[in-house]
């Protein structure tokens, strides 16, 4: 071999190797997105927990690095749109409530089928993974329908309900407007109340202008709003704590992820997912406080009114369970696995439902 030639395959060689090394060290896009803002908890543990998490054990464990673009807010996906925005690739990574989702994923808010139940968000995320764990179809959906894979569930705090009027029996809700999410909103259709669908963002002046009288709400929301300013009256019914908020990603893209930062993605997942529970436990009680100090009248609903509000709704997971039975989807199962689970982890119904 001639002496230039051999420097010419030294050279290109060379440049190979220069090649895969910035290939090596090109950085791992993630694009994530949410319509809610950072107020909301399980998008504040995003920002302070699950995204740096992400980029640290990336960095410390990995050979690669990861560089993350958040938005929030609705800057680049707005509620009812994240499901649509992952499954098309617009962003990687979507954190939602499946609650903005009734048509795409009717039974995924099957604790609120099912209300009344534990006041406990960290009970409530641990009986919603069992669920999850137990029935297939609840994660398999994700990608078989929608190209995208659950890397983690996030509950919310305790549901109960707040007014701008005072009120005792259930009765005093006949004919009253009442705002909430989807489903939730049959727990006050039961009651003689009138069900208005509604975002957090537009509640301020729906409730001041008179447009609707009340909102099934977690004292964090009622909070974040400014909503004790329209509305003086926060009732602890104790609808439950719900576990019907997720965070995907588009399968496609997890696929191309390099196996350490998946396993990474689904680690930090399952932490996140604990902390939404365990957070919103710790902050009830101060945020009920912070109502009070507000100038908020806050009560407990007896426990003879919210059984009889029970009774009303009786019914209802049974009915439930049959419509969506007939749609194809296992609901009577995911039902009755809530409850086995609920009861396990000690919780006791005011009324104990009959699914089937």
């Amino acid at each position: 071999m001639g002496f230039r030639r051999l420097l010419r395959l030294i050279a290109a060689a060379a440049m190979i190797c220069a090649a895969g090394t910035a290939l090596a060290q090109e950085p791992i896009r993630l694009r994530i997105a949410s319509g809610q803002k950072p107020t909301a908890t399980y998008i504040y543990l995003m920002q302070s927990f699950f995204v740096p998490e992400l980029v640290k054990r990336v960095s410390e464990r990995t050979q690669h690095k990861l560089v993350v673009e958040e938005g929030y807010s609705g800057s680049i996906v707005g509620p009812a749109e994240t499901l649509e925005h992952v499954q098309s690739g617009d962003i990687d990574i979507g954190a939602y409530c499946f609650c903005h989702e009734p048509a795409n994923l009717p039974l995924h808010s099957f604790q609120v089928m099912l209300p009344f139940g534990s006041m406990s968000p960290a009970a409530s995320v641990k009986i919603a993974r069992d669920v999850y764990e137990k029935v297939s179809f609840m994660t398999q959906v994700f990608e078989d329908k929608y190209g995208q894979r659950l890397i983690a569930l996030s509950a919310d705090s305790g549901y109960n309900l707040a007014t701008s009027f005072e009120w005792e029996k259930v009765s005093d809700l006949h004919g009253r407007k009442i705002a909430g999410a989807g489903l939730n909103l049959k727990w006050v259709e039961n009651a003689g109340a009138i069900p208005v669908q509604s975002f957090l963002p537009e509640a301020f002046k729906a409730m001041k202008t008179g447009f609707y009288d009340g909102w099934i709400m977690f004292p964090a929301g009622w909070i974040n709003y400014r909503l004790y300013e329209v509305g003086k009256y926060y009732t602890e019914v104790g609808f439950g704590s719900i576990t019907w908020h997720g965070v995907t990603i588009n399968k496609a893209r997890f696929d191309a992820l390099p196996k350490d930062v998946q396993d990474i993605i689904l680690e930090v997942g399952r932490e996140y997912e604990a902390l939404t529970g365990s957070v919103n436990e710790a902050n009830y009680p101060k945020q009920i406080d912070e109502l009070k100090a507000k100038g908020m009248k806050v009560r407990k609903l007896p426990d003879s009114v919210r059984a009889e509000w029970a009774k009303s709704l009786a019914d209802w997971p049974r009915e439930k369970a049959k419509e969506l039975d007939a749609e194809g989807l296992p609901a009577t199962q995911v039902l009755e696995a809530t409850i086995a689970a609920a009861e396990k982890a000690g919780h006791r119904w005011p009324v104990r439902y009959i699914v089937r």
